[in-house]
């Protein structure tokens, strides 16, 4: 075992998260809580759309045993996390208007801040400066990196295991540099909430004896999932005590960031809001392209693994910071370029299949596994 790290905490964490899907699966059809399928939903089946709710029951199971300390900032995380998961659900069940749920995430933010203490202070760091601080505008910047951050998870939810994957391997990252910090608050926060989504995928990924998921995080679990890694990213790189660069907390998350960043601005430009739904996003085009749901969580969760690494290996070689935060500017940049003709994106991922393929070959599946639970 590494040394630092809370190990049974994490475990018991994981083993509610798991208990409770199990417990809440039977239950979805009474309780209504149920994704059907219509519009861009894809998915085959009714499914219970619980996965949220059991995650935020291991966080919280966990913290009132007393196993982690319940402190103010504790209570804060579990407050916000709370309330995000509760508005989730309304969301799930009625499909509340972006005016009701953008509010409901800022006042997440504040908690965070307010009660919390958790907030961007700094960014100096991002462009190779010693000191930048914020001021006045630190509230209101941390604010909208929060809200981006659990809109990014959740358009990133559109298939069987992508957004959990992401997630699962943005944490390990997460907790494997506060380890390396020396920041085992991080790392503990990391590996317990990793174990939490590590426990929601065995319902939500798909198995050779399983052509379909059983369960759906909903737009509850995706809020509570990107407040996560808002809370985790901040507290990582605003410790004066261990430093570590937002910039490499940026690539953590490049694949929800970079798409939610490049549809946002395509919707702009074209005067549609931002909030509305469409099929443009990553996930839909690599489904066109011939990517089943599970080889796109892998090959999405290995891009951002490898990236993360390399990024932070380069840190240790003293590549400086703005030259890492262009790549990553350069690389939205790219993908807006690849994505404004569809087909040329299409031409572009099959290349990519290609590729996946000769180092996975392709099995052969029902044509309900092909489809992906468009969220």
């Amino acid at each position: 075992m590494i040394a630092g790290l809370d190990w049974p905490v994490a475990l018991s964490a994981a083993a509610v998260t798991w208990f409770v899907q199990w417990l809440l699966h039977p239950l979805a059809p009474r309780l209504n809580l149920l994704d059907y399928p219509k519009g861009r939903k894809d998915h085959a089946h009714p499914t219970p759309i619980t996965g949220g709710l059991a995650m935020l029951a291991g966080v919280l199971v966990v913290g009132f045993s007393s196993l982690i300390p319940m402190d103010q900032s504790a209570i804060a995380f579990m407050s916000a996390s709370s309330l995000l998961v509760v508005v989730g659900l309304l969301d799930d069940l009625y499909d509340l208007s972006w005016k009701l749920r953008i509010p409901a995430q800022v006042v997440a933010a504040l908690i965070m801040i307010y009660v919390g203490g958790v907030q961007v202070e700094q960014i100096g760091p991002v462009f190779g400066l010693g000191e930048l601080s914020l001021g006045v505008l630190s509230m209101p910047f941390t604010v909208f990196a929060t809200v981006g951050l659990i809109n990014a998870i959740n358009m990133s939810d559109g298939a069987d295991g992508l957004a959990g994957s992401l997630v699962l391997t943005a944490l390990i990252m997460l907790t494997a540099a506060g380890l390396y910090s020396g920041n085992l608050r991080v790392a503990n926060g990391g590996m317990l909430l990793a174990g939490v989504v590590a426990a929601f995928l065995t319902f939500n990924f798909r198995f050779p004896w399983r052509d379909k998921a059983k369960t759906f995080m909903g737009n509850a679990g995706s809020a509570f999932l990107g407040f996560v890694i808002a809370w985790l990213a901040f507290r990582l790189t605003q410790s004066p005590e261990h430093p570590v660069n937002p910039v490499l907390a940026l690539w953590f998350v490049m694949i929800p960031v970079m798409d939610c960043l490049v549809v946002m601005l395509r919707r702009l430009r074209v005067r549609q809001s931002p909030f509305i739904a469409d099929r443009n996003h990553m996930h839909h085009m690599m489904r066109d392209a011939g990517f089943g749901p599970m080889r796109k969580a892998l090959v999405l969760s290995l891009v951002t693994a490898l990236c993360g690494l390399l990024v932070g290996e380069a840190m240790r070689w003293d590549v400086p910071y703005p030259l890492l935060l262009a790549l990553f500017v350069l690389m939205c940049a790219a993908w807006y370029w690849v994505t404004g003709k569809r087909e040329r994106a299409i031409r572009f991922l099959r290349r990519v299949l290609a590729l996946t393929v000769l180092v996975v070959p392709r099995r052969t599946v029902k044509k309900s596994d092909e489809l992906d639970s468009v969220a």
